[in-house]
């Protein structure tokens, strides 16, 4: 299955950059958004792509190909934007992109890089869009090394699962048998633990604690407000900020961080209540139902 990007032409919209713009895209993945906005610039334009996953940023370049303006393809993460923008030399910025959304890829396995992101897959149980390596811990130390209280306060916080206590309780006790080293296996223990109305579900009963998991390894949130923070020190006067959310707490804290700018007279919001997907695309990509957009620009 290929990724399908979302909100294109409103991200294209709420720029709307001039030829010689610099536009800082956080999150590349596929590079969808990146093909519409590069369109725009002229030689004079630098465009900088930033991910974690190395497979994206080589998949983006050969998507993107060859271009007028000036194409950065970077491998790092948004929360150290400042020191990646200054290492390009490049003191301030016009527009930064955040697409929260993971690649389809990273799902599937066919992206070539096995993180355990799937409860369908016998993938190593990482849950980092990096390397693991470089990680203070992964979701295997989390499942079997972290106690069950822990455990369950991530699930429950982070994934909003109601039957976190449970989920927590029958990982513990599968663990003193022995290691949970898969995803797969993750979410048959999960599956067993709840009760069988919530496991007949549409949605996988595994979902929102992977979603939990995920979160606390990447440190999803507080990089969230690392990058709203230190992107806005990085913009001119009149730049625009734009952050795509998935799921209701992102987009919590998005919203807090941008009214904040806005209270203390730094930035103006563009638009006041979060811009959704239309009807057709939603057709056309069911999971564009759950995107939100919104942008700030600084005064």
């Amino acid at each position: 299955m290929q990724h399908i990007t979302v909100l294109q032409q409103e991200v294209l919209d709420g720029f709307s950059p001039k030829k010689d713009a610099v536009i800082v895209d956080c999150t590349l993945g596929s590079g969808g958004h990146a093909i519409k906005l590069i369109e725009t610039l002229g030689k004079e334009g630098v465009y900088i792509g930033i991910d974690q996953d190395p497979t994206a940023l080589e998949a983006s370049q050969k998507r993107i190909g060859s271009v007028e303006a000036t194409v950065h393809y970077v491998l790092g993460n948004f929360r150290d934007i400042t020191k990646l923008i200054k290492e390009l030399n490049i003191q301030s910025v016009d527009y930064i992109l955040a697409d929260l959304g993971w690649r389809i890829e990273q799902f599937d396995g066919t992206s070539g890089i096995k993180r355990g992101f799937s409860f369908n897959t016998d993938e190593p149980l990482a849950m980092t869009y990096g390397d693991p390596d470089d990680y203070a811990f992964t979701a295997a130390d989390i499942v079997n090394e972290w106690s069950e209280e822990d455990i369950a306060n991530v699930i429950y916080a982070y994934g909003q699962e109601h039957y976190s206590r449970r989920i927590a309780k029958a990982i513990v006790e599968y663990r003193s048998k022995q290691t949970i080293a898969t995803a797969k296996e993750l979410a048959d223990i999960i599956y067993k633990a709840v009760p069988s109305q919530y496991a007949k579900k549409k949605i996988h009963p595994a979902t929102k604690s992977f979603q939990g998991l995920r979160i606390a390894v990447n440190d999803e949130f507080d990089s969230l407000s690392t990058l709203i923070t230190d992107g806005f020190l990085l913009m001119k006067k009149t730049s625009r900020m734009a952050i795509i959310s998935f799921h209701s707490l992102e987009d919590k804290i998005i919203k807090e961080e941008f009214r904040s700018l806005k209270r203390d007279n730094k930035a103006v919001l563009v638009n006041k209540k979060p811009i959704v997907a239309s009807r057709e695309e939603i057709k056309n990509n069911p999971r564009s139902r759950s995107a939100k957009l919104r942008i700030i620009e600084k005064i």
